[in-house]
């Protein structure tokens, strides 16, 4: 994502840590604060689910909430840190993964529908969680070591551990972002424009028309995301009894 805060003003990343982990010096003179971090999140995450995240500004939330926008600035430094405290809002609850029982496979599996259901719920957060290194709060961090804690167990390594984690969290992106994407007017007509050029330039294409064809992209049984952790899920586990050989 590119940043979101006052162009020309380098971020202390220090107290951006300090913000998401609510370490902030207090002020010890004045009146007391009339909101919170917290509070001016949550209306900046529902005016994203609403609009998205482009139309979350400091102005568009202070008047929601009442206040200028430069009152905002007393508790959140600008719109960068405004979106990562929006992003440990709709995160703030850990999945549990007790439920799925001892089995890793199991609680990978719970954790990946958590997290769908969270993009799924919050189409911004694929805008707002780019896969680069950023500063995080316990919520998102949270959900780091709940795959980890899954994979504790096992004989990966702890580099292959966080390997797995990216390979997990990619996918349920990946599936996040067709379903933002899905639009059926548009898949249709895709499908009648596509269908006409194969007839004209079948030769040119000969496997992608006996696919098209043979049904390959008609609605389908499948559940994606049940598809693709099985296929990623069974790469691991031949990792791991190979470790333990």
């Amino acid at each position: 994502m590119a940043k979101a805060g006052s162009k020309g003003k380098s971020r202390d990343l220090r107290a951006s840590v300090a913000l998401l982990w609510g370490e902030q010096d207090q002020p010890s003179r004045g009146p007391k604060p009339s909101l919170t971090p917290g509070r001016i999140a949550a209306v900046a995450v529902s005016l994203a689910d609403a609009e998205g995240l482009d139309a979350v500004s400091m102005t568009k939330v202070g008047a929601e909430l009442g206040v200028t926008a430069m009152a905002l600035y007393r508790y959140v430094p600008g719109k960068t840190e405004l979106v990562e405290l929006m992003v440990e809002a709709v995160l703030a609850e850990r999945p549990d993964l007790a439920a799925a029982g001892p089995d890793w496979r199991r609680q990978l599996a719970q954790w990946a529908g958590r997290a769908l259901a969270v993009y799924q719920a919050h189409p911004w957060l694929l805008t707002a969680t780019p896969m680069r290194r950023q500063a995080m709060g316990p919520a998102q961090l949270g959900w780091l070591d709940a795959v980890l804690g899954a994979l504790a167990p096992t004989r990966l390594s702890a580099a292959e551990q966080h390997q797995v984690f990216l390979l997990l969290v990619g996918l349920v992106r990946n599936l996040a972002q067709q379903l933002a994407d899905h639009d059926e007017e548009h898949d249709q007509e895709w499908g009648r424009l596509t269908g006409e050029l194969l007839e004209r330039h079948a030769n040119r294409f000969p496997a992608l028309t006996e696919a098209i064809a043979a049904g390959a992209f008609e609605p389908s049984a499948l559940d994606p995301l049940t598809f693709g952790l099985d296929r990623l899920l069974d790469g691991v586990q031949v990792l791991i009894e190979s470790s333990a050989g």
